[in-house]
Order: C-alpha cells, then sequence, then structure tokens
C-alpha cells in the first residue's frame, strides 16, 4: 500500500446548511463549515454522472442496493494504492472508497460505517447481499479490542458470501458496527466453530445514518466558494503580470487538452491580450482531446501553434520497446522534443509558458518552484499560476466561467494526455477498452507482438507489466502466483558503470564543463526518496531531473542517465562528477547494510525498508559517500 503524501494543505470543508463542498472554514452563505477528513494529497475532484453510475452498478453488484442517492453532489479523492482508488464523499462524509483490484481486474466497493449504515439501516436485510449478524455479546470486544469477528460469534450471513469479500457487520437488530473483509465463506461463517469470519477495517459504536438534503447542483458549490476563487484568482492574476512583465519574452500557454491547462488559459486571457497557445500533439491524443484543443482556440480567438509527433510513437516501439513508468523515452520523443522544435522556430530568444502545474499532483511538482526551466526544453520558461489550487478549485473556477471543457472527464477519466501513458493506472486502461476499442486494440497489438517477440504471455500485456522496469512487490507476488514469466532486462542493474564522454573542456560562458553518461535510464524518484544527492550538497528535484550545487560547482542527473557539470576548477568538477557516480549507485543499488549510519556524526542517516536513507538534516559533508561498500568494491 502506498504511503498518505502531504503535497499542499487540506482544504476540503463542508457547509452543512448548504450540503455543499466548500475549500475552507466559511461558506459563501457566511456559515462555518467542518473539515472532512480525507487522506491525503486530497487533490479532490467533482464526481460526473459516469462516475456515480460506476459507483452505484459496483454497490448494487456487491449489495444489491445503490450508495449514492438521487440529487446529491458528490466529490472523489484519489488516495494512494497499487492501482486507482478514490474515496467517495457525500453529505460531508466518506461513504466509502472504490478501486481497482488488480488480480481481479475489477472494481470493487469498500464501505465506511457511515456507507454501510446507508446500505443496509432502514432496509430489510433479506432483500441484500453481504452481510454479517453476530451475537449481541461479542460487539465490546470489536468495538474497545477492534477484535477479529471470530465464528462462534456469527448468528447468520450471507450464504452467498466468499472468501476476501467486502462484508457489512450488523447486530441483532441491524445496527451496523463493522465493516470489513471475510475471511471465509458465508456457510462457513455459520458452521465453523472456529477460526477468523470477518476483518474489520473500520468499526464504531451503531448511529443512525446522516443524510442530508438533497437538491443541490455545482452552481450552488461554485456560489458556497465565491469569495475563495476569487481571492484564488486575484493571486494568478497578479503572478501571471509579474512574470509577464518581468521578462522580455513573448507569452505562450501550454494548452494540454486537460482541466488545468485550460484554468490557466483562461486565466491568462483575463489577463493578458497578447499570447498565444501553444499545443503538443504527441500522436497519442484522445479524439475528444483534439476536437477540444480547436474548440478551445476558437473560443478565445487566439493563433493555436501546435508541434505535432506524428507517428514517432509507433515508429519508435520497436527500437526502445514498450515505455515504463522508469523510462518515459516517449515524453521526450513525443512531446518535449516537438515543442522544443515549435519554440525554435516560432519564438526568436525562446517563450515564456503558462502551464497548468499544481503541487496536488506529485512529490516532485510540490517541491518544484512557480518559475522554471525545464532541462529537456532549454529554449522555454515555465511558470504555474495556479501552483496551490487544488483539482476542486480548478472545477469551480471551470464551471463558473463556463469554458469549454474536455468531454472525456465525464467518460471515467480523471487525468488527460497521452492515452498509453504507462503512468496510467491498470484501471485506465480497461477503461480504454470500453470507452476507444480502437485504440485499446492498436495498443494491445502492439503490445502482444511484442510480447510473442520476447516469450511472453498475454498475461504479461494484461496486467500491465509491460508498464515497468523494476517491478512493485504487488505484481511480483501476482507474477509468481500466476506463473507469468518477466523480462530478466527489467530487473535492477547489479553495477552502474560511469564514463565522462567529452572529457573537462573549456564553457564559453566561463568554467569548466564536463558531460557524462551512466549509459542507461535512472530512476530519478528513486534518487530523490533516497536523498543520496544530498551528502553532496543542496539538491533540487523536478520531474525528470536532479541538480546539485557542490560549493560554487553545480551537477545535473538526467533520467536518461545524462550528466551535465560545471565548475570553476577542473578539480573541483572532476570530483563532483565523481561524487555523482558514487552516489545515484547507492540510491539504486543500495544494499541497507548502514555502514554509512555510523560514519555520521549528524544522525542523519536511517535504514527504512532495507535502504539507507538520508534525512532532511544532513550537513552536506559528504563523509558517508567513500565508505558506502558499493563505492568501495564496484
Amino acid at each position: 500500500m502506498s504511503r498518505p503524501a502531504y503535497l499542499g494543505k487540506m482544504l476540503l470543508h463542508w457547509c452543512e446548511a448548504c450540503n455543499v463542498p466548500v475549500l475552507g472554514k466559511r461558506c459563501g452563505c457566511g456559515k462555518s463549515t467542518k473539515k472532512v477528513e480525507v487522506t491525503p494529497p486530497a487533490d479532490i475532484r467533482p464526481a460526473f454522472d459516469y462516475d456515480i453510475k460506476r459507483i452505484n452498478s459496483v454497490s448494487k453488484k456487491q449489495f444489491n442496493a445503490p450508495l449514492i442517492p438521487e440529487g446529491h453532489l458528490v466529490v472523489l479523492n484519489k488516495a494512494p494504492y497499487e492501482d486507482r482508488m478514490d474515496e467517495i464523499i457525500v453529505d460531508g462524509e466518506v461513504l466509502a472508497s472504490i478501486r481497482f483490484e488488480i488480480e481481479s481486474c475489477e472494481w470493487v466497493l469498500l464501505p465506511r460505517l457511515e456507507g454501510a449504515r446507508r446500505l443496509f439501516q432502514g432496509r430489510d436485510r433479506k432483500a441484500l447481499k453481504k452481510w454479517v449478524i453476530i451475537e449481541q455479546s461479542v460487539v465490546p470486544f470489536i468495538l474497545k479490542k477492534g477484535a477479529s469477528v471470530l465464528a462462534p460469534g456469527v448468528l447468520d450471513a450471507d450464504p452467498d458470501i466468499k472468501k476476501e469479500d467486502e462484508v457489512v457487520v450488523l447486530n441483532p437488530v441491524g445496527e451496523v458496527i463493522c465493516c470489513g473483509r471475510a475471511r471465509m465463506s458465508g456457510k462457513e461463517m455459520c458452521e465453523e466453530n472456529r477460526g477468523h469470519a470477518v476483518k474489520p477495517r473500520w468499526s464504531g459504536e451503531p448511529a443512525p445514518q446522516k443524510t442530508n438534503f438533497a437538491g443541490q447542483n455545482w452552481e450552488d458549490a461554485v456560489k458556497a466558494n465565491e469569495k475563495i476563487l476569487d481571492s484564488m484568482i486575484e493571486k494568478s492574476h497578479a503572478f501571471i503580470k509579474n512574470v509577464a512583465d518581468s521578462m522580455d519574452m513573448k507569452v505562450s500557454v501550454s494548452y494540454s487538452g486537460g482541466k488545468d491547462s485550460l484554468a490557466v488559459l483562461q486565466l491568462v486571457d483575463e489577463c493578458l491580450e497578447d499570447y498565444e497557445i501553444m499545443f503538443a500533439d504527441t500522436g497519442l491524443e484522445f479524439p475528444e482531446t483534439l476536437d477540444n484543443v480547436k474548440q478551445v482556440a476558437e473560443h478565445y480567438g487566439k493563433e493555436l501553434r501546435t508541434a505535432s509527433a506524428g507517428d514517432s510513437f509507433w515508429d519508435s516501439i520497436s527500437v526502445f520497446g514498450p515505455p515504463t513508468m522508469d523510462t518515459r523515452w516517449c515524453c521526450k520523443i513525443c512531446k518535449l522534443g516537438p515543442i522544443t522544435r515549435l519554440i525554435d522556430e516560432n519564438y526568436e530568444g525562446g517563450c515564456l509558458s503558462f502551464i497548468g502545474q499544481r503541487q496536488y499532483e506529485s512529490h516532485a511538482r510540490s517541491i518544484s518552484k512557480k518559475v522554471w526551466k525545464n532541462p529537456w526544453v532549454g529554449n522555454q520558461v515555465g511558470a504555474s499560476p495556479i501552483q496551490e489550487w487544488t483539482a476542486l478549485h480548478i472545477w469551480l473556477y471551470l464551471f463558473r466561467v463556463k469554458t469549454p471543457y474536455n468531454p472525456a472527464y465525464e467518460k471515467g477519466y480523471d487525468r488527460m494526455g497521452c492515452w498509453l501513458c504507462p503512468s496510467s493506472s491498470l484501471a485506465d486502461f480497461f477503461q480504454l477498452e470500453e470507452s476507444h476499442p480502437e485504440l485499446a486494440k492498436k495498443l494491445n497489438s502492439h503490445l502482444l507482438a511484442y510480447a510473442e517477440k520476447m516469450g511472453l504471455s498475454a498475461e504479461w500485456v494484461k496486467y500491465g507489466l509491460w508498464r515497468y522496469k523494476r517491478y512493485p512487490r504487488v505484481l511480483q507476488t501476482l507474477a509468481e502466483k500466476k506463473g507469468i514469466r518477466l523480462l530478466p532486462s527489467q530487473e535492477t542493474p547489479k553495477e552502474l558503470h560511469f564514463e565522462v564522454a567529452t572529457g573537462y573542456r573549456p564553457c564559453k560562458a566561463g568554467g569548466i564543463s564536463a558531460d557524462g553518461s551512466f549509459g542507461q535510464a535512472i530512476d530519478i524518484e528513486t534518487l530523490e526518496e533516497s536523498g543520496m544527492l544530498s551528502p553532496i550538497g543542496k539538491a533540487f528535484f523536478i520531474e525528470g531531473a536532479a541538480s546539485v550545487t557542490f560549493g560554487e560547482s553545480r551537477a545535473q542527473v538526467f533520467a536518461s542517465g545524462n550528466v551535465n557539470g560545471r565548475s570553476d576548477n577542473e578539480k573541483t568538477l572532476k570530483r563532483l562528477m565523481r561524487f555523482i557516480e558514487f552516489s545515484v549507485r547507492r540510491a539504486l543499488l543500495c544494499q541497507g547494510c548502514g555502514v554509512c549510519v555510523g560514519h555520521c556524526e549528524y544522525n542523519a542517516i536511517e535504514i527504512k525498508e532495507k535502504k539507507a536513507k538520508i534525512k532532511e538534516n544532513c550537513a552536506h559533508c559528504g563523509a558517508c559517500i567513500e565508505v558506502c561498500p558499493l563505492v568501495k568494491f564496484i
């Protein structure tokens, strides 16, 4: 299970008087709101009709009753999980989570207490499914000690319950006591004299359900958040004007067809007159996206500059193999390369691009500056006026201004971009088969051909195993269970060889520069999580790259495996490049031996999950680097 990630403030509140979500402590009606406790990073978004229908369809399948009543606003919160999982919030309560189970390739509803009460209390139990009745005498043990429900304490159970099903446990009068996962079948629960029947996830004292009044719409939510939106918009406007005025560069908006870039486009349009719209057609866009881009350009009456990759992806996949989360070569070939060329051809001296980047999207973006330069697009300065916005800020703003958003959001997708991005969840690829079968067929034909060439099974494709270079534990376990062979070349390398490719040479801008390469892709996320660059100096990370300062010198490590260094002194630069080699090796191949821990006088290293982690109090002394066995013996 992935860990919760705090990427920004937890802003979701609920106005019980208006029964709408509010992103602050006070509603537009003037009344105080209550905070809704959700799992970080709490990037809340609206549920569209498709989402609600899916939730109720899964609920009916499992429990024979819909979870969400008509006329209620629903918001979803994507929570950490091996694949995709959303918390479902209605009437200011988290009713349940819906998640995509990798092994079964199906959606499963995990009700919480309030959701279970709405499903079961006040309804005929015999008309429902997946219920367990327990003796009143065992209720205190479950509530006070968090104990499992044992078979001897079960009075009755739905005979159709199977082991590992999600079930709701009731007391003899039909009140919800807990929700959890069945550890035996319903028949076994009633017949066995020993054993664990149910492992609770949530338990609590009996209580009535809290259904609030219905009839709200998203215009009501916009009004409730009006002052909050006004404040966010004002800050974004000031940022846009300040950045545009401070740079002698032409202004563009990078529009992707997604909600975030659309909000940025609207904000820029409210502030500036002289700007253009840029769109990178990767050749892997949803048809809805291509139509929306044209519609948006017409809506704003601005010139649209398009960078098209054509069939670059399909021409390259036979050379590179399927892209993975670790090696997204497709992004460089199909997006960043064409964008660089477009800017070079149309913007002398480069351009300033306002981009829809938000801190709630990822850890890398949460620590990114609001104005930055992408190392892959050297002629572009990027700036994000919505860095602190949540997804719900974005949607309320779009609903308010009524600008045309991508209709693919209403087909079950929570993000736009390349439809075959390896960073997508497995759920998204099953969704693709439903919404765009012709695209899914094209992808699967290429993947199956590659699998056959490599001696891999169709299941390697089915479970999305092509998306990984280094497999998560849950997928390793799945592969072992189902006998799916994995590619040996996708295992962690035993060594990392590093070479300075072009030597140490004078730089035109002064000082000495050097270029090196590991000869293979580097997992920047692992490098960041390990903190292994900190012993060298202060490190900064953006998607696909890391930089570290070493006194007055500096080096950058790219996901491609390339390393660039610069210094005023050749000897210092050589030392820096050597430390980069050592630190990357330590981050990717650490054995968790703990030798480095004993050499740190600042107590800045800890062993977690059999890996050394450098903590924030690192003094950048470098004492731990050369004592590492990976440095000394490779």
